[in-house]
C-alpha cells in the first residue's frame, strides 16, 4: 500500500558526488531539498575512489576539452578546478596540485570531504533518505520499493553510470527511459590479452619508457601487465579508440628513431640476443618478454618491429570492472538547464549523462559540475 511522506521542493535521486553538489546548489538558492539513495550509506563509489588518493579534478579540466562532449563546457566553465579547490578550502579541506596537472586534497582520503560535506548539507536542511530504492513516477509523485510517494515541485535525477555495481551504479535506471538512452559501455578499463604461459612472471610488472600506438598517434604512459591483460594510467585514457576496434601497437623505444635502433642493434658480437637486446637498445625485461610474445619468430631486421610491435586485443574488460562508462541519457533528450523535455521539472546530472572523461580527476570535475547545474535550475524551477 502507498504511502505519502509529505512534499518537496526539490527532491534528489542518487547521493553521489553529482547528486550531493545538486542538493547543496539547491538549497543555498533557498529550497527544501530531500536526498533518496537505495544504499544504507551515501556516496560510496566517492570513497572508494579515494582509497589510494582521491584525485578530485585537474588543472587542465576548465582549459581544455578532453571530453569531446560541447553540450558539457559551459557547466565544467563555471565550476571548474580553481572552483572546486576553492569549494574544497570552504569545507575545510586544503587541496595541493601534483606534478602531472591532479588536483587532491591534502587528507588525500576522501572521507574527510565527505565527512563536511554531509555536515554541511545538513546544515543548510538538507535531509538524506537512505535505502530508498526509486522505482519512477505515478502521475507526478516519485514512487519508491517500499510504496513511498513523494510530491515535489522539482526533481534532479543523479543515478550514476553502470560501473561498480556493488556500490550503487548498476544501469538499473534505464529500462525507465530505454528510447532516450545510449547503451552503457565500459570507460578507463583495462583490455584482455591471452598471454602464453611464459609471461606469468611478469604479471604485475610496470611497462615503462614504452609508446602506445593507436590510430598511428603514439602516446606515452605507463601500464601493467596483468593476468587479464593490460591496465593502467597509459591504457585507460585510450579505451575510447580500443573499445570501437582500434589496433594497438608498442614502440619499444620510443625516443630513437628506427635508424638509430637499428644502429643499435648492429654491434651484437658474441652476446646472447637477449643479452644484446638488454645492453645495445636496452630493453627493459619485461620489454623483452613483450617482444617475445608477440614478433616471434623474430625477424633479422629488429628495428621495424622494436618501433611498432603490435599487440592482439580480445575486447575490454567486463564493464563492472570500469573505473566509469560512456553512453547514458543523450543530450538530445535535455536542454540547456538539464531538464528532461519530455518530464518538465525533472533534470539530470553526473555520469548518467552521456559524456565520456579519462582519468585524472575529470570525471569527477563533471559529476560535481553538472549536479551543481542541474541543482540551481531545479530550485529555480520549483521557485516558480
Amino acid at each position: 500500500m502507498e504511502r505519502n511522506a509529505g512534499k518537496t521542493n526539490v527532491a534528489v535521486i542518487g547521493a553521489g558526488p553529482a547528486g550531493l553538489m545538486a542538493a547543496e546548489a539547491a538549497a543555498r538558492a533557498g529550497a527544501l531539498v530531500r536526498i533518496f539513495d537505495r544504499m544504507p550509506s551515501p556516496a560510496r563509489k566517492f570513497l572508494m575512489a579515494g582509497k589510494s588518493g582521491l584525485n578530485i579534478t585537474h588543472v587542465e579540466a576548465g582549459t581544455r576539452t578532453p571530453y569531446g562532449c560541447p553540450p558539457l563546457m559551459p557547466m565544467v566553465d563555471a565550476f571548474g578546478p580553481e572552483a572546486i579547490r576553492d569549494w574544497m578550502a570552504d569545507l575545510g579541506q586544503a587541496s595541493f596540485t601534483g606534478s602531472t596537472g591532479r588536483i587532491f586534497p591534502k587528507a588525500m582520503k576522501a572521507s574527510p570531504l565527505l565527512r563536511a560535506w554531509l555536515s554541511r548539507l545538513d546544515g543548510l536542511g538538507v535531509t538524506l533518505d537512505r535505502r530508498a530504492e526509486w522505482t519512477g513516477w505515478s502521475e507526478d509523485a516519485l514512487t519508491f520499493a517500499d510504496g513511498t510517494r513523494v510530491t515535489q515541485d522539482a526533481t534532479v535525477l543523479a543515478l550514476g553510470g553502470a560501473s561498480w555495481r556493488r556500490l550503487g551504479s548498476d544501469g538499473g535506471w534505464t529500462a525507465r527511459m530505454p528510447e532516450h538512452v545510449t547503451p552503457f559501455a565500459s570507460a578507463n578499463v583495462g583490455f584482455v590479452v591471452d598471454w602464453s604461459d611464459h609471461m606469468t612472471r611478469h604479471f604485475g610488472a610496470p611497462v615503462k619508457n614504452t609508446g602506445l600506438i593507436v590510430g598511428g598517434i603514439t602516446h606515452r604512459g605507463e601500464f601493467t601487465l596483468s593476468a587479464r591483460g593490460l591496465e593502467g594510467g597509459g591504457i585507460y585514457p585510450l579505451t575510447p579508440q580500443l573499445r570501437n576496434g582500434a589496433a594497438l601497437a608498442l614502440d619499444l623505444k620510443p625516443d630513437l628513431t628506427e635508424a638509430e635502433v637499428r644502429a643499435r642493434l648492429a654491434r651484437r658480437g658474441k652476446a646472447s640476443l637477449s643479452t644484446h637486446l638488454r645492453k645495445a637498445p636496452r630493453l627493459s625485461a619485461v620489454q623483452i618478454a613483450l617482444l617475445q610474445e608477440f614478433a616471434r619468430p623474430l625477424p633479422d631486421d629488429l628495428a621495424p618491429i622494436l618501433k611498432h610491435l603490435p599487440v592482439p586485443l580480445r575486447g575490454p574488460r567486463p564493464m563492472d570492472e570500469a573505473i566509469s562508462t560512456a553512453g547514458g541519457l543523450r543530450w538530445d533528450a535535455v536542454d540547456d538547464t538539464l531538464m528532461l523535455r519530455d518530464r518538465p521539472g525533472t533534470f539530470a546530472a553526473g555520469e548518467m549523462l552521456d559524456w565520456e572523461a579519462p582519468t585524472g580527476g575529470y570525471l569527477l570535475t563533471a559529476c560535481l559540475a553538472t549536479g551543481r547545474w542541474a541543482g540551481r535550475h531545479a530550485a529555480a524551477w520549483a521557485q516558480r
